[in-house]
């Protein structure tokens, strides 16, 4: 099966304007660009025909075509993400039998959570769309309720029923446990890995369909899809050693950079 990565990212955000070029610095002290560290997570995904870049706008642009990354220009008019993955493909012209969106903000995402998700939606000819879940740590399930507290989005969570089919996501963590984790133990709360896998006609009908309330409510795109009755496939990813996190506000940078720095990488 033929495999397109398409990293979405456009500089409005309400919550982090001009996020993308926001520069991280690895292990090495050398900083480079979230849209950087993104294309080169994408790069580094095995049994992928094509990576590009999709944006509205040319400071995007002009920063990913200076390191190499081909870019695909979409209207102002995307939604989110996946309806930037749906005009991508219609403007390339070209066939995929699995389109990836790889969201700009999660420059930490491991090559083989791309790959399980893909492997996940070969492996179920029923389903249509999957998305990466990661069971999380104390460390992490800490990280994101910090956030709650303090006022921040932070984390989305997922939960999903017995067929791996999701029956929901929300910035609130759930499912609601009021035991306390230590740093390493194992937790019953799965972090949503902001990546999703889609077959092309799942992809053409979301750009048809309006936002429903909850996607309003909670800002997830993914919503969409459960609204209108559509499963999507909770794939479970490995963390093997690796720290997950999004970018998603200005305090995560240097909780992100001491992640890289921790785990070595530049």
């Amino acid at each position: 099966m033929s495999v397109l990565i398409v990293i979405p990212a456009r500089y409005a955000s309400s919550r982090y304007p001009g996020k993308p070029l926001v520069t991280l610095r690895g292990a090495s002290g050398d900083a480079k660009s979230l849209i950087r560290r993104s294309w080169d997570a994408a790069c580094a995904v095995k049994g992928v025909d094509k990576v590009v870049v999709a944006t509205d706008d040319t400071r995007i642009a002009q920063a990913s075509e200076s390191f190499g990354a081909q870019v695909v220009m979409t209207s102002t008019a995307c939604q989110n993400g996946t309806e930037r993955c749906a005009e991508t493909l219609d403007n390339l012209g070209e066939d995929y039998d699995i389109i990836v969106n790889l969201q700009g903000d999660a420059p930490l995402t491991p090559a083989w959570f791309i790959e399980d998700l893909v492997h996940g939606l070969r492996d179920n000819p029923n389903a249509d769309v999957a998305t990466p879940v990661l069971r999380t740590e104390g460390r992490a399930l800490n990280g994101l309720l910090q956030d709650r507290r303090e006022g921040r989005v932070g984390g989305t969570t997922a939960v999903f029923g017995a067929d791996r089919n999701a029956l929901y996501f929300s910035k609130e963590v759930i499912p609601y446990t009021g035991q306390v984790f230590a740093d390493h133990d194992e937790t019953p709360v799965f972090h949503h890995v902001g990546v999703y896998a889609y077959r092309p006609k799942a992809l053409a009908a979301y750009a048809q369909w309006d936002a429903g309330p909850l996607e309003q409510l909670e800002g997830l795109e993914q919503l969409r899809f459960l609204e209108r009755g559509v499963p999507m496939l909770c794939v479970e990813v490995a963390a093997k050693g690796r720290q997950f996190w999004e970018l998603n506000n200005p305090e995560d940078v240097p909780r992100i950079e001491a992640m890289l720095a921790e785990m070595g990488q530049e």
